[in-house]
């Protein structure tokens, strides 16, 4: 089964977020989300200083299986994104909650709605059957 973290949030679409002491939040995909694309050949990143809206698209993860879309777990602004991602997207599968982060964000709107880890196993076993 994939690696699920205790210490993060998560959104049904595959994304984890991970607040920081500043209030600033690190998004980036699940290991589950790695594994069903295969190996990622490029990472489509936002602009740092964007806005994003809770549940819009940010950007997109490329495999040669398919391109998926990044859908941002809080309306914020977008303060740093992952500049590794542009020469090593494959940092996506190796480390998907470490290096391969994506974007952060500074949350502008509401932050609830999101699963943690039990629900999010449980999502994923659901969407199993």
């Amino acid at each position: 089964m994939a690696e699920v973290k205790n210490d993060l949030s998560y959104t049904a679409d595959h994304e984890w977020a991970q607040t920081g002491d500043d209030g600033v939040v690190t998004v980036g995909i699940t290991d589950f989300a790695q594994a069903q694309l295969g190996d990622v050949v490029m990472v489509e990143l936002p602009e740092v200083g964007d806005t994003v809206d809770k549940g819009d698209a940010f950007g997109t993860v490329e495999s040669p299986k398919s391109v998926s879309d990044l859908y941002a777990p809080f309306s914020g602004e977008i303060v740093a994104i992952n500049e590794r991602l542009e020469d090593e997207p494959e940092l996506v599968n190796a480390s998907p909650y470490g290096d391969g982060w994506i974007v952060k964000l500074k949350v502008t709107g509401d932050a609830e709605g999101l699963l943690d880890a039990d629900a999010y196993r449980a999502h994923l076993e659901a969407e199993d059957h």
